[in-house]
């Protein structure tokens, strides 16, 4: 707590010196001269334009301002257009992948009817070869001679 207060001390005392020396030494100040507007130099010559000169400047402003929206069109028509590749590429890629699940989901419908007819297969035989077994045991047994 005392080293706080010392510091505090010291650093109050290094900032009353700073300003002192701000008021009592007095450095050169330098501003920027205050700017004039500059003469026009054709002032007094002012230049009539005809009226054809008017028109054909007219007629370059049109023809530039019809070449810069044509090169706005093809820019958005090009950009319209790769969205939609995008978009088609990206439905392409998805149609892929459902096919490729379609594909594997009928490749296990095909492995599950094989082993069910396997399964059916072995349990008919089970179920013959029993029932035989049965059979015989049980004439044997009940009227066998």
């Amino acid at each position: 707590m005392r080293k706080g207060k010392l510091r505090l001390r010291v650093c109050g005392k290094i900032i009353l010196i700073a300003i002192l020396l701000n008021f009592l030494t007095m450095f050169p100040v330098f501003a920027e001269p205050v700017t004039e507007p500059l003469q026009n130099s054709t002032e007094g010559l002012m230049r009539y334009y005809s009226e054809m000169e008017l028109t054909l400047l007219i007629e370059e402003i049109r023809e530039a301002a019809h070449e810069v929206i044509e090169q706005a069109a093809g820019e958005a028509a090009r950009a319209a257009m790769l969205s939609m590749l995008e978009r088609e590429a990206a439905a392409l890629r998805e149609a892929a992948r459902w096919r490729v699940e379609a594909q594997n989901n009928l490749l296990g419908m095909q492995a599950a009817k094989n082993t069910g007819r396997k399964n059916a297969f072995i349990g008919t035989v089970i179920g013959i070869f029993g029932g035989l077994v049965l059979g015989i045991s049980g004439t044997l047994i009940i009227g066998g001679r």
